[in-house]
Formats: C-alpha cells, sequence, structure tokens
C-alpha cells in the first residue's frame, strides 16, 4: 500500500458499516480519503480520531448516490480540491426485508438507484478523472455473494436485493472490460453475511444469532487493502469472502 500514500480515494457509504471500516483503514495506510455519505456530521462524529501518521486524512462529502445531481456536484468538488481520485470504492447499499408481493415499484427504485445506478454513476464520474489525470486508478465495487448465488432464508426476504447485486457484478465485468487497456484496476467484492447496521437501518425483523456465521466490517476493508495493495501487474478481479461455516 505505500504507493497509495497521499494518494485520493473516494468511499461511498463511509458513514458506518463496511465503508466506514474501509475509510479508516484508508486513513492509516496514509491514503486521503473523501466519504460520500448523506450523514456528514456521522461521518465527522466516525472518522474525528481516525488520523494517519503523516499523509493519511479524512474529508466528509454529503452526497446521495440516488441524485445524480448531488453525485456529479461531489465529485466536481474533489476535482475542484485533490485534482483527480486514484481509488474509488463503491460501498453504498440498501436492502429490503419485504416480500416481492408485498412491496412496490419505489421499493425496488430504491434497490437499484442505490445499488446500481449509484455505482455505475459514481464509477463514471471517478474514471473519467482518472484517465484524463492519466494516473494508475483502482474501483473497487462492493457486491455480495448473494449476487452469485440465490440463497434462501427462512427469517428475512431480500427481495430484489440479489438481483440488484447480479447487475452490480455485471456492471462490474462491463467496466472491466471497456477500460482494458488503460491504468485502471477493476475488482468485486462480494462478501458473505456482515454484522453492520444495515439491517438495523433497513428495519429487519431479526437478529444476528451468534450461531450464524457472519463476517465483520474489518474482514471486507483488510479484503480491500490486500486487492488494492497488489502489484499493478496483479489483477484480481473478482473475490468472495465468506464466513467460514456459511454453506450455500
Amino acid at each position: 500500500m505505500e504507493r497509495w500514500a497521499g494518494k485520493v480515494a473516494v468511499v461511498t457509504g463511509a458513514s458506518s458499516g463496511i465503508g466506514l471500516a474501509i475509510a479508516k483503514a484508508f486513513v492509516l495506510h496514509e491514503v486521503v480519503v473523501i466519504g460520500f455519505a448523506r450523514r456528514k456530521h456521522k461521518m465527522q462524529n466516525e472518522m474525528q480520531n481516525i488520523k494517519g501518521k503523516n499523509k493519511g486524512k479524512f474529508y466528509p462529502c454529503e452526497c446521495d448516490v440516488t441524485k445524480p445531481e448531488s453525485i456529479e456536484q461531489a465529485f466536481q468538488w474533489v476535482k475542484n480540491t485533490f485534482g483527480t481520485v486514484h481509488i474509488l470504492v463503491n460501498n453504498a447499499g440498501v436492502a429490503i426485508d419485504t416480500k416481492f408481493m408485498d412491496s412496490s415499484r419505489p421499493d425496488w427504485q430504491r434497490l437499484f438507484d442505490v445499488n446500481v445506478l449509484g455505482y455505475i454513476d459514481c464509477t463514471k464520474h471517478a474514471a473519467r478523472m482518472m484517465l484524463d489525470s492519466d494516473v494508475e486508478g483502482y474501483i473497487v465495487n462492493i457486491n455480495s455473494i448473494s449476487g452469485h448465488h440465490l440463497g434462501t432464508s427462512s427469517v428475512c426476504s431480500l427481495n430484489f436485493y440479489p438481483a440488484s447485486k447480479c447487475a452490480a457484478v455485471a456492471a462490474t465485468k462491463i467496466t472491466q472490460k471497456e477500460l482494458y487497456g488503460s491504468k485502471i484496476r477493476v475488482t468485486s467484492i462480494s462478501p458473505g453475511l456482515v454484522s453492520t447496521e444495515i439491517f438495523q437501518a433497513n428495519n429487519f425483523n431479526f437478529n444476528l444469532s451468534s450461531n450464524v456465521p457472519v463476517l465483520e466490517s474489518d474482514d471486507v476493508a483488510n479484503a480491500v487493502i490486500y486487492v488494492i495493495g497488489t502489484p499493478q501487474r496483479v489483477h484480481i478481479t473478482e473475490l468472495i469472502i465468506a464466513p467460514f461455516g456459511q454453506i450455500k
């Protein structure tokens, strides 16, 4: 990770969970991090005591990835303030604990606005800045095992969350092909069940049991650090991380 010291990273959904863990890990590895999230004050509070020894810093930026104008304004601020971006982590995501037949178009729209269109929009802005600046770049999409394998659960319904993650996996592959020949690597990281605030934030009617295999946010953050830290000759296109003991 030494060559990324002082470089600029954007992390979406950086106010909690996996995004917050990634932002902390980057700062401790001397990366200049801009967190995108709706809850700017929460990012400020969570990150106020996290500082790198030298170059690692954190800057919160209010951004709603469901709104194209908010994304455009946020990336324009990054460009005006820092000149370019070297790393993008598309992490912002939502889930819905409602069966398909009990939900409606606004529910599905929200899933795809955040989990798919937000990814694509942020990727286009970041990739354009990387290409224009002719820098080594890295784009990481935090996806899900459910984007590869449609599991079943007796405790909750994920609605069309797996469908949105399948789309995100495909979008990652399309991005990899379109950016082939550039200095930008693109990786999809698909974790299994992770203990985060997503369940409380989206009103899931269950609690994670101690006998259910789960990952922690730091496990995913460590994977991001590993992937980005590989030499440029190495391209990890897909990384699936399951909690030990999880059975498909």
